[in-house]
């Protein structure tokens, strides 16, 4: 593991920097993510590692801690850069949907006990390195003829997501073990998780195809909700047995193999 700093120019790049409109509005919807999840993230990390740091035989993991917030911080800067891309193309209204997103963390971070912060974290990060899976083996039809800045940022990110894949496991475990309660809480962040983030993204991929519809014809409008439909089947199909296998007792994210291609955006 170590931080990247990658170069990526956003000045050109369009909302529909795919062919496939609905894929790219799909992922432009997830990229609000990491804007409020990875600062999120960085804080929920510095609260384990200051109870790591009490415990005896943790240096390793705590080395691995801090690159871990670090490749988060700029996860956080690069998607940052690219949604106001989005805004700037006439889709502001996102703003408003992502300040709910928003204030949950902020108020999970006042109430929520650490435990519950980590299962939830760690379950993001399950999510995460699935979803690298996916891109990486998936999706070569629809990242054909698509624009390489974007789809760099994507493969970068979840490169490192892939990278960093066992940190938040290895935490939750070192805090809170691996018995059945540890594992059954575990699946409980991982739940929740799905569900949270799944219903923001569902939320702001609605509004970017609403104000994509609104001129079409009625034709044209058939055919986007068409290829939205099929869109959210392929990712489905490709999503699900990776995320069934986060419900295993015997899972440990160290043991997924990289897929081919990952390597390239590692040495960013």
């Amino acid at each position: 593991m170590r931080v990247r700093s990658p170069a990526i120019d956003f000045a050109n790049v369009r909302p529909d920097w795919a062919p496939n409109r609905e894929f790219a509005q799909y992922y432009n919807a997830a990229s609000t993510v990491p804007a409020h999840i990875e600062p999120f993230l960085v804080k929920v990390m510095m609260r384990a590692r200051d109870e790591l740091a009490s415990r005896p035989g943790q240096q390793r993991l705590l080395e691995e801690v801090d690159i871990f917030i670090k490749q988060e911080v700029q996860h956080c800067k690069r998607h940052l850069a690219f949604n106001q891309r989005l805004y700037d193309s006439g889709y502001a209204g996102m703003r408003k949907l992502e300040a709910t997103y928003e204030a949950d963390y902020q108020r999970w971070l006042k109430d929520k006990p650490l435990r519950f912060l980590l299962a939830y974290s760690e379950g993001f990060e399950a999510m995460g390195s699935s979803s690298a899976e996916v891109f990486f083996t998936d999706l070569d039809d629809y990242l054909e003829g698509a624009d390489e800045s974007a789809v760099t940022l994507w493969k970068w990110h979840l490169a490192e997501e892939f990278e960093h894949r066992s940190v938040c496991y290895d935490v939750y475990r070192a805090l809170y073990g691996h018995g059945l309660r540890g594992y059954l809480y575990r699946l409980y962040g991982f739940i929740y998780a799905i569900a949270h983030i799944g219903r923001h993204v569902k939320r702001i991929n609605a509004y970017l195809l609403e104000q994509d519809r609104r001129n079409l014809s009625e034709a044209d409008h058939a055919a986007s909700v068409e290829r939205e439909r099929v869109v959210k089947r392929h990712l489905a199909r490709a999503s699900l047995p990776r995320l069934l296998k986060v419900f295993s007792p015997l899972y440990d994210p160290a043991l997924k193999k990289a897929p081919a291609g990952m390597a390239q955006y590692l040495n960013l």
